[in-house]
């Protein structure tokens, strides 16, 4: 990078697109320079009904204080596909616990019944469990879920055009069974001393495109490619933090980075809730390197690949080896072959 950047851009989405749906030539270009110097980005009136954001943050914060055997009884421990209740300190990040609880669910389908040798990742598609007496969760949730599919692929058209591609270029590893997923967190700080200050560690995303709701407490930080300082992703009022996943930078050799980022732990007695959702394609989608413009292409700056997490261009294989090595209870139970 040229220079060093002190804050993430954000995009105003109702600027996106003309009257006849064409995006507008000055929101790609503030994309692009987003998606490829940062690699994160603030995106403000997507179209949120008025309100939802409150019931969403509300109705999680609610499910926490429930009593710990109530969120029990959605253990992700008794699930093959790592959905439902992980307890607190319970997720690792680079070795490391982290301080936060959550619930994890994405598109509610049956199982398959039969899974091919060498494909255990086609596991990962089955049910949700959500809390029986505590309705309002799975309904905020999955109605959350279905506008973050919209904005999702939206934006991954955007992105499509700054690259030089049609806008539909990535559609077809999405039809059909995308494999999206949403988590609902809390973080607290304080009740994990093995994490320290480590709400979650130094990471990058699995997949294509990130969605985050966070509330107003704060804590993120990202580190965009060749950057040593962090950045602090400051909270705006029902915004949504967007960054790219590792399938994006291994689609463009680095063009697009699955930019690094962490959660600091609130203060011991702050509460933070957040509302991640990764817009990914289906499990069995292998994604090709893209035919880039040269003068975009010479700004590629190869996949950042690390020895002992390498990214892999098979989604589903991409997704479980994550998976896997945050949640090695689950695993063991159900991927004792892949679990160490």
């Amino acid at each position: 990078m040229s220079t060093t950047r002190t804050s993430v851009p954000v995009l105003d989405l109702s600027t996106a697109r003309t009257a006849d749906g064409a995006f507008t030539a000055d929101f790609i270009a503030a994309l692009r320079d987003a998606a490829h110097n940062v690699g994160f980005f603030q995106v403000t009136n997507y179209g949120a009904a008025a309100g939802q954001v409150q019931e969403l943050l509300d109705t999680v914060a609610g499910f926490f204080r429930l009593p710990l055997d109530q969120r029990l009884e959605l253990d992700n421990r008794t699930s093959a596909q790592f959905r439902g209740y992980t307890r607190l300190g319970k997720e690792i990040t680079r070795g490391r616990a982290d301080s936060r609880e959550q619930i994890d669910f994405g598109p509610d389908r049956e199982p398959l019944a039969n899974v091919p040798a060498g494909r255990p990742f086609l596991r990962l598609q089955g049910r949700n469990q959500w809390p029986a007496g505590y309705p309002q969760l799975e309904r905020v949730a999955m109605r959350w879920a279905a506008l973050m599919s919209r904005i999702g692929a939206d934006l991954l058209a955007g992105i499509c055009v700054g690259l030089g591609l049609p806008q539909d270029y990535f559609a077809e590893p999405f039809e059909g069974t995308p494999a999206w997923m949403g988590k609902l967190v809390h973080y607290v700080g304080g009740l994990v001393p093995e994490a320290g200050n480590q709400g979650v560690g130094s990471h990058a995303d699995y997949g294509f495109v990130t969605l985050l709701l966070q509330d107003m407490v704060g804590g993120l930080e990202v580190q965009p490619h060749g950057q040593h300082e962090w950045i602090s992703v400051e909270p705006i009022p029902g915004a949504l933090v967007v960054n790219l996943g590792e399938m994006l930078e291994v689609a463009t050799n680095g063009y697009l980075m699955a930019t690094i980022h962490r959660v600091t732990a609130p203060p011991a007695g702050v509460d933070r809730y957040s509302v991640p959702f990764f817009w990914s394609p289906r499990l069995d989608a292998v994604i090709g390197t893209v035919p880039l413009p040269a003068e975009l292409a010479a700004e590629a700056r190869g996949v950042s690949d690390d020895p002992d997490n390498p990214m892999l261009s098979s989604y589903g294989a991409n997704v479980l080896k994550g998976w896997v090595r945050a949640h090695p209870e689950t695993a063991r139970i159900h991927y004792p072959g892949l679990a160490s």
